[in-house]
């Protein structure tokens, strides 16, 4: 049987070719949902080109995980073969899996992609809230299992639709196949790294550049420093590549993704979203993940779903602020890494504001995590003899960027002048 090859034009990579078994499963209607996906949610208030979608991100993802796959079999073969057993029919098996894997990773985004994120059930197993990664893991396991598993060119890879499934959460099961799980999700991986280029790319700025051709030559596998097990890491040549790598994170982060107007556009669909599925489904969370029944429901909801809705008066007040464009505006902010000081003058102005029903915004997770899941370099420290180091102890760039923790105070936009009067009188 013949596989016919295709291309589509990217903007990022010029062209990325898929296979006639690739093309099917991107036509899949619960694929071609991500069309309806913004990537960047509400970040088009504030740079008008950020209108792309999960889509094109989903394809480049899959592309960029093939090139650092390649690039590491290349590169470390005899290491795969004598260590982790594998041959070359196993290697042909696990790039397509690792393929199909990046390509499905984010089909289980919610409308408006992480600002939807909130309004996710609990998951009773983990008493926290369902991610994004469980309801992708579940919708590739109810909805692509006849394209995944009964595909006439799956004869010769015998990959399931569960297997992927499990590879997205890190489930059981996995095997050798553990290994590959970072180009995926991980510090380093082909999601981060497209979504950095390609967000600069449609916003207009340069400020998620980095030297992706730098970091693909010095991607390698080295061995834990404690346990030995091998892992993904980047070659001493590739240190400052991977410098540039976390500078894009955190420019990207402190312009783009904490931006102060884009964080009270989050704010406000968090509002509206909750309104809307009040109205619609009765409920203030997405169904659970766990049935085909809530599935379909789930999929059912989309950006042109909201908008729609949206347009019809619906939401509230934080769908008529996204309306007409009346977001809530910041009267008071920290410094990125404030002090107690700051923190305790937050405190007050939140008290001396309180008739103006504020809302506070600040990050509930760093943007990048240092310690285990740190970038590993791996190093030369005497002729045939190699150290594997996380990259903050040896960076002190990485070092120097502490995590963002600005806190900021919102009022609406009719209380503004007069909360911003009140603070100014008293010194805010």
């Amino acid at each position: 049987m013949v596989i016919k090859k295709y291309e589509i034009r990217d903007p990022i990579y010029g062209f990325i070719e898929l296979d006639s078994w690739e093309r099917d499963i991107i036509n899949h209607p619960a694929f071609q949902r991500l069309r309806r996906i913004k990537q960047l949610a509400w970040t088009d208030m504030v740079y008008p080109g950020a209108v792309h979608t999960r889509f094109e991100h989903s394809l480049g993802v899959m592309h960029l995980a093939t090139l650092m796959y390649e690039k590491i079999v290349n590169k470390k073969k005899d290491y795969l073969e004598n260590k982790l057993g594998y041959n070359g029919s196993g290697l042909e098996n696990d790039k397509k899996f690792v393929r199909l894997a990046a390509l499905l990773h984010d089909v289980g985004h919610s409308p408006f992609s992480h600002a939807g994120e909130g309004l996710m059930d609990t998951n009773p197993d983990t008493d926290k809230p369902y991610k994004h990664e469980n309801y992708s893991a579940a919708i590739v396991e109810h909805k692509f299992k006849k394209v995944i598993d009964e595909h006439p060119f799956n004869q010769n890879y015998h990959i399931t639709a569960k297997q992927i499934s499990d590879f997205l959460v890190g489930g059981a099961g996995l095997g050798r196949r553990l290994f590959w799980r970072s180009l995926v999700t991980g510090q380093i991986d082909a999601d981060r790294a497209d979504y950095l280029l390609r967000d600069a790319y449609h916003i207009g700025t340069n400020y998620g550049s980095y030297d992706l051709k730098r970091l693909l030559v010095t991607l390698t596998i080295a061995e834990h420093p404690e346990t030995g097990a091998p892992m993904i890491a980047v070659e001493e040549g590739g240190l400052h590549a991977a410098e540039a790598l976390i500078i894009a994170r955190y420019m990207m982060f402190t312009q783009v993704y904490f931006h102060h107007t884009r964080r009270a556009y989050d704010h406000h669909f968090a509002g509206a979203m909750k309104s809307l599925l009040l109205d619609v489904a009765k409920q203030e969370t997405f169904l659970p993940p766990t049935s085909q029944e809530n599935i379909d429901d789930y999929i059912s909801w989309d950006d042109w779903k909201v908008l729609g809705l949206l347009s019809q008066g619906k939401g509230g007040e934080d769908g008529y602020a996204l309306k007409e464009r009346k977001h809530h505006r910041c009267v008071f902010y920290t410094s990125e890494v404030p002090t107690e000081t700051e923190l305790d003058r937050s405190n007050e102005v939140l008290e001396e504001l309180s008739r103006f029903k504020p809302f506070v915004d600040e990050p509930k997770k760093s943007w990048y995590s240092e310690g285990e899941s740190d970038i590993m370099i791996e190093s030369d420290i005497a002729p045939d003899q190699k150290e594997t180091v996380p990259l903050s102890s040896i960076s002190s760039v990485v070092r120097g960027l502490l995590p963002i923790r600005r806190r900021r105070i919102y009022v609406s936009l009719g209380n503004q002048k007069e909360a911003e009067l009140l603070l100014n009188r008293k010194g805010g």
